[in-house]
């Protein structure tokens, strides 16, 4: 299928990647200043939820911010957690794409959302991220009671590098015998981070995030790139033991570089025994399944991804 067609003359708009940054919160600010821009003429607001609030978290070695927001519910209410996505470098939880996404889930799946902004590289590199995002869910299941949540039905969510820190995770909570986890939905994941999916090269240019950023943020994330490929935590996709693993929804863009990381992991987990499954957005490029307002195609990917999510917080829902 070709690209939709209003994605045609957006990537003409899209900026170039820097070769080198210098102020990295300037990069920050501007990035999500052009994030919250879309929202309106190209992603849909999200519906009005109960409440909204910032929590400040304690996490080793300092402390992040999340936005908790509370469905029109007063029984407890499944959590689903969520990591946004920016390269490991960019990105927040507060920036107005992020919101609709959780009042869309929040609402459509009548969860507690709490998207974490967990630190960025390169000043916090590996496993920074990482552990921010476990210890804002432990912590969170420690105030369970305050946040009206069942701590007994979690879910983890995350989209592109968010998604890594998802699924990576869930592997971590496994292996360390942690919080039980029901289900990932993982978007435009970034699973291998030595990049050698066919997609990266089949798609490695002209399609806005491009094969020259990936070998741009990787090294910025974990310094030591020889890692990427024995880490587990850094690409899970290549983690030797994958059972035990929730339930997962995994989703890809057909003209990303990542694309193949998401069926190649739904591959792996269901020989090992993991329900999982996938869906191909059809002329969808690299994070393009977020633009409600200006595409059909991402209306459905948000009907796919809000329908998982909902089935999966179900009381009985098979995991």
């Amino acid at each position: 299928m070709p690209l939709d067609p209003f994605l045609v003359p957006f990537l003409e708009t899209l900026p170039g990647t820097p070769s080198s940054i210098d102020d990295w919160p300037a990069f920050r600010a501007a990035d999500d200043a052009a994030a919250n821009a879309l929202v309106g003429p190209v992603i849909e607001p999200g519906p009005p939820v109960q409440h909204v609030e910032t929590v400040v978290i304690p996490v080793r070695g300092g402390s992040v911010t999340a936005a908790v927001y509370k469905p029109f519910s007063d029984s407890p209410r499944p959590l689903h957690l969520y990591l946004h996505g920016g390269g490991f470098v960019f990105g927040s939880a507060h920036t107005a794409p992020v919101d609709a996404l959780c009042r869309e889930r929040t609402v459509a799946a009548d969860c507690v959302t709490m998207a974490v902004n967990y630190r960025k590289a390169p000043e916090h590199q590996y496993p920074i991220g990482l552990d921010d995002a476990q210890d804002a869910l432990l912590w969170a299941i420690e105030h369970a009671e305050e946040l009206g949540i069942d701590a007994g039905r979690i879910s983890i969510g995350g989209g592109s590098a968010g998604a890594n820190l998802a699924a990576a995770l869930t592997l971590k909570l496994r292996d360390e015998d942690g919080p039980r986890v029901m289900f990932q939905l993982l978007e435009v994941p970034a699973l291998d981070l030595t990049f050698q999916s066919p997609s990266v090269q089949e798609n490695a240019t002209g399609y806005g995030l491009d094969l020259p950023t990936l070998r741009m943020l990787g090294p910025l994330y974990v310094a030591d790139t020889a890692r990427a490929a024995a880490d587990p935590y850094i690409s899970p996709l290549l983690a030797e033991d994958l059972s035990g693993l929730p339930k997962t929804y995994a989703m890809s863009a057909e003209f990303d570089p990542l694309r193949d990381d998401a069926p190649r992991f739904v591959d792996r987990l269901r020989a090992s025994g993991v329900p999982a499954s996938g869906y191909l957005g059809r002329g969808h490029i690299h994070g393009s399944g977020a633009y409600t307002a200006a595409m059909e195609s991402a209306r459905r990917w948000r009907q796919h991804a809000l329908a998982a999510l909902t089935a999966a917080h179900q009381p009985g829902a098979p995991q």
